[in-house]
């Protein structure tokens, strides 16, 4: 069992930066990919970003490359989403998944939290 909770949301004028924290606990925390999620009011939730468990490589959704960028601490159990150049559309409740490689089977999620991005 992995339990995740996310901090570290907030409001920001566009442009600004956030840093959001995911710790999990429990042991196997290296034994998954780590990805995150977003979801913005009325729409689906969509994939953000992703670091592999092993190799460290890292994926990330067209919308948000080149301005933010995951990564991950195995010893700290952690996982980390630094977020620059944030855009309006940013905006949304950003949550933390462990799952398999692809992101599409999900063990585990976080409870999620607020980013608010101003113009």
């Amino acid at each position: 069992q992995v339990q995740l909770v996310e901090s570290g949301g907030g409001l920001v004028q566009a442009g600004g930066s956030l840093r959001l924290s995911c710790a999990a606990s429990g042991r196997t925390f290296s034994s998954y990919t780590m990805g995150w999620f977003r979801q913005a009011p009325g729409k689906e939730r969509e994939f953000v970003a992703s670091i592999r468990r092993i190799d460290g490589i890292a994926s990330y959704a067209d919308s948000v490359k080149g301005r933010f960028t995951i990564s991950r601490d195995n010893a700290k159990n952690t996982v980390y989403l630094q977020m620059n150049s944030l855009k309006p559309e940013d905006t949304a409740v950003y949550y933390c998944a462990a799952g398999l490689a692809t992101m599409v089977d999900i063990f585990y999620w976080g409870q999620g939290t607020q980013v608010t991005v101003s113009s």
